[in-house]
């Protein structure tokens, strides 16, 4: 008989309460409101998502590499094990649960990589670091970002992920990635629509959906064409 869900810590938030479950040692759940987000034993397409995004950078002197939400740490984890020791990985978070969690309760099932030195998170809307790094140019770019939320693309140019995913959202992203950057999102199934506005507005792109039958999410790697 499989052992029970308990609580180990939960947060009402504006979606529901937020909820940190765990079953056995090393079995987690995070759930909103009930439904699941992120399962421990359930991983693949974010560590496959920072792995294609950052090995290209491992021969880059000092890469800079945001991550938009450090759900339970596997996304950051996968992208420091690709990584140089000088690259410098900013973490953008809304919750700061999130972090005190990875910091806790569940800091085993990454090794910690939240406390890795070359981390700096910041509590606030990945959205607005894009643009903060759009706008103050050269030095604040990125040589990848990767969006690792979950709830991913939209279908269509409206909606509640346009602010991310959107046509004007997709020209900020590529002002803030160095020339080649990389723009790596997660997505819960294939878009031809987002593929389309990430072509229109100067990527190129890669879709692929990692492990083998089942439930099957998307990853999009996408690269900065030109040199501006």
């Amino acid at each position: 008989m499989a052992q029970p869900w308990h609580v180990v810590d939960s947060i009402e938030t504006d979606e529901g309460l937020l909820d940190l479950r765990q079953r056995g040692e090393k079995d987690f759940l995070i759930t909103i409101d009930s439904r699941v987000l992120m399962n421990s034993s359930a991983n693949m397409s974010e560590i496959v998502l920072s792995e294609l995004a950052c090995t290209g950078l491992k021969e880059i002197k000092q890469p800079r590499v945001l991550v938009g939400g450090l759900g339970m740490g596997f996304t950051l984890k996968a992208a420091l094990d690709h990584l140089p020791l000088d690259a410098e990985v900013v973490v953008a978070e809304l919750n700061p649960i999130m972090v005190t969690w990875c910091r806790g309760p569940i800091a085993q099932l990454t090794c910690g990589a939240v406390d890795d030195p070359r981390v700096r998170v910041v509590i606030s809307d990945v959205a607005k670091v894009i643009s903060e790094a759009a706008k103050q140019g050269k030095e604040q770019r990125f040589d990848a970002i990767i969006l690792d939320l979950y709830e991913g693309p939209y279908e269509g140019d409206q909606g509640r992920g346009d602010y991310l995913y959107g046509k004007k959202a997709l020209a900020l992203s590529r002002a803030a990635l160095k020339p080649g950057g990389v723009f790596a999102v997660w997505a819960e199934d294939p878009d031809q629509a987002f593929e389309k506005r990430l072509q229109a507005a100067g990527f190129s792109v890669n879709r692929q959906r990692p492990g083998r039958g089942g439930r099957r999410h998307v990853v999009y790697i996408a690269h900065k064409s030109g040199k501006i």
